[in-house]
């Protein structure tokens, strides 16, 4: 099942079999998550639904079960990219809100959940059983490593029926009428011949000229794209704690402890070597640890002294240091002496002008910084980086362009004009569920619309985008296959539409409730 997903996780059928996982382990979440103890406060809500509070503790669950079954999905990760592209809090919050609407609807709807339905459907977890059979044993200890009461769990799976019966009721509504079923059967049958015309940026790229109105007017718009970084010029004191090294005693007490302490350092062939064996590099360690740790705490009672004035000089003073200075850098370029020290970097560009830094260690030693000049990013005029604002208007333009050109084609291939357009033939060729279309490319788009081409209707009204490519198209030939075997196969093909039709019915009546209900998101959510 996942390695399909996982092929498909863009389509539209494996959206709709998602949305009915998700909504199939609502009912069920507290198995998988138990009560759990996150929450921003005691008192916090997630949303609240025509009254009802879904609390943050609930949100989070459904989140981290969303989680989980995307990293699945996606074999075992979840890339922070891709999570903000599926906006899995929001979805969460969606689910949830889903699930409650369902849950009143279904009351109003006179269904109801008996106390048979809800053993009955607890018996059939297979969690609970031992040798296909329900063991209450087992159900009380899965409940309990789950922090669950049998009261809690069974109250939520009869929440949870009740929303089964009502999806079911819904579902029901959902019919496949024959036109349906003959399309789906022509659709895999048929085969198609069209008449293609493509237009590529680059195919009108040569053709654009450009005012310097045009790329003023670019440069206003893209501003962010020729935005200089900002730059920063820093003066700093850096201190090697190896250096202290030599200033520093440790006592035999302290050696005895940073033995204790990091034993596991100490390994020989046999196992752990006495102290006896290791006590000069114990020592040493024990010596540049203590060094590092007068370093930190001196150059912080220095930058308190000083933190006013912004006296870096007198911080240097008492490290026994010097100050250093760099010329103006970039956080994507940093001056080369700190170019090993992404943290230093960091914290340097946080600073105000003239400002002191608190200590700063790092694996090459203590900085302590201040900042001596910051400047801003900002927009070069036009006549510095006109070649640049250019190519990338003409860019821009060509792509426009090669748009409304294939606009201009397909609406002549609409009305059945071809003279003096460059058009190319597919050829004969079946509906190809990878949408490999001849003589054009992949484009699972372009192949759905070419089989929704009839004689009567033989163009689409605009050309579809294929890559960086724009294809208008029309129906050159419909050959019809097979059609005395479609009256055998109707009711078949009809099952095949209806999970997908019950799936719309289902969406449409969650979106009915949600038209009349009143949803309010805590304002804490929509800022993460």
């Amino acid at each position: 099942m996942l390695g399909i997903m996982r092929k498909y996780k863009q389509s539209i059928v494996i959206k709709v079999v998602f949305g009915i996982i998700v909504l199939s382990f609502l009912g069920t979440i507290f198995l998988v998550w138990g009560k759990g103890d996150h929450a921003l406060t005691p008192s916090s809500y997630a949303v609240k639904v025509d009254g009802t509070k879904i609390t943050y503790e609930e949100f989070q669950r459904t989140y981290y079960r969303l989680r989980d079954i995307y990293a699945q999905i996606y074999g075992g990760s979840m890339p922070p990219e891709v999570e903000k592209q599926l906006n899995l809090k929001r979805q969460a919050i969606d689910t949830l809100v889903d699930a409650t609407l369902a849950r009143k609807a279904a009351k109003d709807m006179g269904i109801s959940v008996s106390r048979d339905d809800v053993q009955k459907a607890i018996a059939a977890i297979p969690s609970f059983q031992k040798n296909g059979s329900f063991d209450f044993n087992q159900y009380l200890q899965v409940l309990s490593a789950n922090r669950l009461t049998p009261k809690d769990f069974e109250e939520s799976q009869k929440e949870e029926l009740l929303v089964r019966k009502a999806r079911e009721k819904v579902k029901a509504r959902a019919q496949v009428t024959d036109d349906e079923a003959l399309k789906l059967f022509r659709k895999k049958n048929d085969t198609v011949d069209l008449l293609v015309a493509t237009v590529s940026p680059d195919d009108v790229k040569g053709e654009i000229r450009l005012t310097d109105q045009e790329l003023t007017d670019y440069l206003a718009k893209n501003a962010g794209e020729f935005k200089s970084p900002e730059k920063i010029a820093l003066a700093y004191v850096h201190v090697d704690p190896a250096q202290w090294s030599g200033k520093v005693s440790v006592s035999e007490e302290e050696i005895q402890s940073w033995y204790q302490k990091h034993i596991d350092r100490y390994q020989g062939k046999s196992g752990i070597l006495p102290l006896a064996e290791v006590k000069e590099r114990v020592t040493e360690e024990a010596r540049r640890f203590k060094a590092g740790q007068q370093a930190y705490e001196t150059a912080a009672e220095a930058i308190n002294r000083n933190r006013a004035t912004g006296d870096l000089a007198a911080v240097a003073k008492a490290l026994g240091a010097k100050v250093e200075e760099t010329t103006a850098f970039t956080a994507q370029q940093p001056a080369p002496a700190l170019a090993g020290d992404p943290e230093v970097v960091k914290r340097a560009f946080l600073l105000k002008q003239n400002e002191l830094s608190g200590p700063v260690e790092t694996p090459k030693g203590i900085y302590v910084l201040k900042l001596k000049e910051r400047q801003p990013a900002e927009v070069p005029p036009l006549v510095q980086i006109r070649a640049r604002v250019e190519e990338k208007a003409k860019v821009a333009k060509a792509v426009e362009l090669a748009k409304k050109r294939s606009g201009e084609i397909q609406a002549r291939l609409a009305k059945g004009e071809t003279t003096g357009l460059k058009l190319q033939q597919t050829g004969s060729f079946a509906f190809d569920p990878k949408g490999n279309v001849p003589n054009v490319g992949p484009s699972a788009e372009l192949m759905e619309a070419a089989f929704t081409l009839t004689d009567k209707a033989p163009a689409p009204p605009a050309p579809l985008q294929v890559g960086s490519r724009w294809v208008a198209f029309r129906l050159k030939q419909r050959t019809e296959r097979n059609a005395a075997a479609f009256a055998a196969e109707k009711e078949k093909i009809k099952q095949q539409i209806l999970p997908q039709k019950q799936e719309e019915e289902i969406q449409k009546w969650l979106k009915e409730l949600r038209a009349k209900a009143k949803i309010e998101i805590n304002p804490a959510l929509q800022k993460d």
